[in-house]
């Protein structure tokens, strides 16, 4: 019999958080804490479909005593932090001239400084266990940054930036770090793009679709199960970074 690994999942109560807690849940051998901050009936809706293969815990990871919280609970429940990964961010559209403090700070805050909190506060147990997976949802924003996004693609480029120096930081403790960079990926985070938007983007993607967050998922798991890649920015994009 397999032991079985224990997951948290940051902003796992919707769009491609929801996705990657569902793929994780098929698979039999991993147990899943499922973060969220404002979705509390989605999340107790999966917790309902998914019974004892997930927990739900409420968090802002925006805010270090919260983290702490989380990852003290899944301690107490598990006893250990196998895989961790940071999918919890906001986005938001603005002409960089507009972007007041606020926003910069925010946008920092929740999307960066969350993925600072979280894998500070699991490595101890990682370490210790000279085990451990994180996998951290960046985007294709961070690569070729965005107009009209300056701040979410900086923050997105930031934790490429983190991952990569944490592979090369952490390898020696067999604990492997990736991120995930999706291209477009019809999520709440798109709702806002009209249909004339969608049909340019995707007459420029040489698969000549959007993506799902089914798609993002089967990559995360994919990282999951694999021992050899670490440091990795993967972007499963259709083809439209080439």
């Amino acid at each position: 019999m397999k032991i079985e690994k224990i997951a948290i999942v940051t902003g796992g109560a919707r769009g491609i958080g929801k996705a990657i807690v569902y793929e994780l849940a098929k698979n039999e051998n991993i147990k899943i804490v499922l973060n969220y901050n404002h979705s509390e009936e989605n999340a107790i809706e999966i917790k309902k479909e998914l019974g004892n293969k997930i927990e739900i815990f409420k968090a802002d990871v925006s805010k270090r005593e919260e983290v702490k919280k989380l990852v003290n609970y899944t301690l107490e429940k598990f006893g250990k932090i196998d895989i961790l990964i940071n999918n919890a961010g906001i986005s938001q559209e603005k002409m960089f001239t507009d972007i007041t403090d606020e926003d910069w700070n925010n946008m920092l805050q929740v999307n960066l400084t969350s993925v600072f909190y979280t894998i500070q506060e699991v490595l101890p147990n990682m370490i210790h266990n000279k085990l451990g997976c994180i996998i951290n949802i960046s985007s294709i924003w961070g690569i070729t940054g965005a107009s009209c996004e300056v701040h979410y693609s900086v923050a997105k480029a930031g934790i490429d930036g983190l991952t990569k120096s944490l592979a090369k930081e952490l390898g020696p403790s067999n604990i492997r770090v990736n991120s995930v960079a999706p291209g477009i990926i019809m999520t709440d985070m798109n709702k806002n793009l009209s249909n004339e938007e969608i049909k340019s983007i995707t007459d420029e993607i040489p698969l000549g679709c959007v993506g799902k967050s089914e798609d993002i998922a089967k990559c995360v798991l994919w990282l999951i199960e694999d021992n050899y890649t670490t440091g990795q920015v993967i972007s499963p994009n259709g083809g439209w970074l080439i």
